[in-house]
């Protein structure tokens, strides 16, 4: 039997995605956000409030950058999400993470997290809280790629946020192959 639960949060899976930015001073700032999705072939989609010290930076900067969360640094990257850069300035510092300047776009790389996606912002609604940035690199650590230069999954694991329970879970296995395994069914 079904029960219904109202309005709820609930598209699984929820990505744990690190926004950077880069404030007024050049502080690296970073929160978690995971209201994100991709919008086209080159395109991300953020639901992001306007009052986040990140929001303000990006619309001065027009510049973002997304890394993905992984396991390793659930600690850093939990903090990073519950502390507003409107109340510590430093709280990249306080994080343990280190910083580099993206070679694409004006915004910040997380050194320790393998995966990063380097943004322009092409608008952002007031009225909605909705952000659209336009991809202009994506980078990646050797470590997770397979030979063919494409992401595996198995070495990246890359965690996601239950909403529901206000956890944070790993990747799980394989279980089909993607536009393949329904052929069976011709």
């Amino acid at each position: 039997m079904r029960k219904n639960l109202g309005v709820k949060q609930l598209l699984y899976p929820q990505a744990v995605a690190l926004i950077g930015s880069y404030d007024e001073n050049n502080v690296p700032d970073i929160m978690v956000a995971a209201w994100i999705s991709m919008a086209d072939f080159d395109k991300v989609f953020i639901s992001i409030s306007k009052e986040h010290k990140s929001t303000q930076n990006i619309l001065k900067t027009k510049a973002f950058t997304i890394s993905m969360a992984i396991k390793k640094f659930v600690v850093n990257e939990d903090y990073l999400g519950i502390v507003s850069a409107n109340d510590k300035v430093d709280k990249v510092k306080h994080s343990s993470f280190t910083t580099t300047k993206s070679e694409f776009v004006n915004a910040p790389l997380i050194n320790e997290l393998p995966l990063t996606i380097e943004c322009e912002l092409i608008t952002y609604d007031t009225q909605n809280e909705f952000m659209y940035g336009k991809i202009i690199n994506v980078t990646a650590d050797e470590e997770i790629l397979e030979e063919n230069g494409r992401i595996n999954l198995a070495k990246f694991k890359p965690i996601i946020y239950d909403p529901s329970n206000h956890k944070y879970y790993e990747f799980g296995e394989v279980v089909g192959s993607a536009f393949s395994d329904g052929k069976k069914l011709f």
